[in-house]
């Protein structure tokens, strides 16, 4: 047994099944005792001496307990707000859709705008819905819909209206209008033309966002998720700042999740920010909520051609289009920029999905390293949808980590019909390579994006182990399937890996003594069972520092 880090009978104590602690020296154990929040003892019969009249002991019963998930980027504020709106993100019907929408308005006659959103672009054909379609169900009031990836929006005609929006309007630098062969607004935007309507939608009340955050904490926590990188805190688009809320929840003692915030990068904006973000940095630093992070939306995404390629994307017709994608930074000032955080002590977090964009951030870290030496700044890439080859052993040597967002990496029809024509085989075949990364010696962390896709990590794990979506049909080839990770590994990515790119791995990200007791009870050992089965485990029971966060009725 190891040491107990502190004497006496222990608070809580799990055993009877499985433990997987994600601890290299000692991966699986049977038992592990609680005391004070911490983790006290973890080994096996030996470890039920600390039992005392007091101690609560839950039977595991041959299910597995693991460390509590880390999802290192997700926008839980949004999500929740989204869950209380007009919800859209559980169908790819666009007759559902426009049911949903008229009924939403229907329900909702006094609201000056209908909104929330979560619906695909593969719905649509070429990802674009149309204002004439909302026209006919909301003529009255502007409608404006953020889809899945909230990096475009479905918006009626009154909603243009309302943002003076014509055809004599110009796009903006770091987004697209879509238009018709007039060149009339057809009602999707794109990247920063979003902002063009999303900026006129009245924001939530400080209560209605405290709403949202908490209702998203109980969705994550019932997901074993125990900690976070909020991977916007800050004015986005439509999305609203996040801050308030997890600090009314902080000082209110209802925040029971671990957050790390990733502080907004304006794009619009230069240098001039940062001792701006240096002071958000310590007015935000409390407790269990500390924003010690920049996020830097480097690109787009490759569904609408915003992610920036090294090579232009191919049209229809399989040949060379004149777009490469968006550098919403130029490259040089990013190299600049990354440099000043880091030498103020900030990570940052890029979103780098195209293979130039992960090249320029792989380019600023490298200028940031080259300028300041080494420092324990952890800056990862987030999505990594395309890398080149070149790239791949660069994430070790910089000491760059990877965010990956596991649910991706398969055939899907946004994949299928929207990505892959217009990449091509080459490069296509470069996509989401986590096998890789790992055999290069990256430190792999994962993340959902949710409200983007699910929250739910082992839906994430089943896909990083398969290249295969849950309940995908059953002649779905694997995706890839050479960039397969083993489940240990992916595990580790959810857990260990994020709890270091959060800065918290001294304290949590794995089962070891002395350790935060942020613990998940899961419903079986998917390391058991045939892989195609790990999707169906579910999360009986949550724990945070010792406490339960969420149970399921059947726990």
């Amino acid at each position: 047994m190891s040491h107990p880090q502190v004497t006496g009978p222990a608070d809580l104590v799990l055993t009877g099944g499985p433990v997987h602690t994600v601890d290299p020296a000692r991966s699986r154990a049977t038992a592990v005792a609680v005391r004070g929040g911490r983790i006290a003892a973890v080994g096996h019969d030996e470890v039920h001496e600390l039992i005392g009249p007091r101690t609560e002991v839950v039977d595991l019963a041959g299910k597995l307990l693991l460390p509590g998930f880390q999802d290192a980027h997700v926008h839980p504020q949004g999500a929740g707000l989204e869950l209380g709106l007009c919800h859209l993100a559980d169908t790819v019907d666009p007759a559902e859709y426009l049911r949903r929408i008229k009924a939403y308005a229907g329900r909702h006659p006094d609201v000056e705008w209908i909104t929330g959103g979560g619906w695909s672009l593969e719905a649509f054909p070429g990802g674009a819905p149309t204002a004439a379609a909302l026209d006919a169900i909301v003529p009255d009031r502007p409608v404006f819909l953020p889809n899945r990836d909230h990096h475009g929006a479905w918006v009626n005609t009154r909603a243009l209206e309302r943002a003076g929006i014509d055809a004599r309007t110009p796009d903006p630098t770091d987004g697209r209008i879509e238009r018709d062969a007039d060149g009339n607004p057809t009602g999707m935007l794109q990247e920063g033309a979003v902002h063009l309507v999303g900026r006129l939608v009245p924001d939530p009340t400080p209560e209605e966002q405290l709403a949202a955050l908490l209702r998203a904490q109980a969705v994550l926590h019932s997901y074993g998720v125990t900690a976070w990188q909020d991977a916007i805190v800050g004015a986005y688009a439509n999305m609203s700042d996040p801050a308030p809320a997890y600090v009314a929840a902080v000082d209110r003692g209802l925040l029971t999740a671990r957050v790390v915030g990733a502080l907004w990068w304006d794009r619009e904006r230069g240098a001039e920010q940062i001792p701006e973000l240096i002071a958000r940095r310590e007015e935000l630093n409390r407790d269990r909520f500390r924003a010690t992070t920049v996020k830097v939306m480097q690109d787009g995404i490759a569904e609408n051609h915003t992610a920036a390629m090294l090579d232009p994307y191919l049209t229809g017709c399989g040949c060379a289009s004149g777009n490469s994608g968006i550098s919403f930074v130029e490259p040089g000032e990013l190299r600049k920029y990354v440099t000043e955080l880091d030498a103020s002590g900030f990570q940052v977090h890029f979103h780098a999905l195209g293979d130039r964009a992960v090249r320029e951030a792989l380019d600023a870290v490298e200028s940031a390293r080259t300028a300041n030496g080494w420092r324990d700044t952890r800056h990862h890439l987030a999505h990594l949808q395309v890398v080149h080859p070149h790239d791949i052993p660069r994430f070790r040597a910089l000491g760059a980590s990877t965010n990956l967002q596991m649910l991706w990496a398969a055939h899907e029809p946004q994949m299928d019909e929207l990505t892959l024509p217009f990449l091509g085989a080459e490069r296509g075949a470069r996509q989401y390579p986590f096998g890789d990364l790992l055999r290069a010696g990256a430190t792999l962390a994962a993340g959902s994006d949710w409200p983007v896709s699910s929250p739910d990590p082992l839906q994430a794990i089943h896909v990083a182990v398969n290249r295969i979506a849950p309940g995908a049909p059953e002649d779905t080839p694997a995706f890839l399937p050479e960039q397969r990770l083993d489940l240990g590994a992916a595990i580790a990515a959810y857990t260990a890996g994020s709890a270091y790119v959060n800065h918290l791995d001294d304290i949590t990200g794995s089962i070891t003594v002395g350790k935060s007791a942020d613990l998940v009870v899961l419903d079986r050992d998917p390391f058991a069972g045939p892989p195609e089965e790990i999707a169906a485990t579910r999360v009986l029971e949550t724990f945070v520092e010792g406490q339960r966060v969420h149970a399921a009725q059947d726990a």
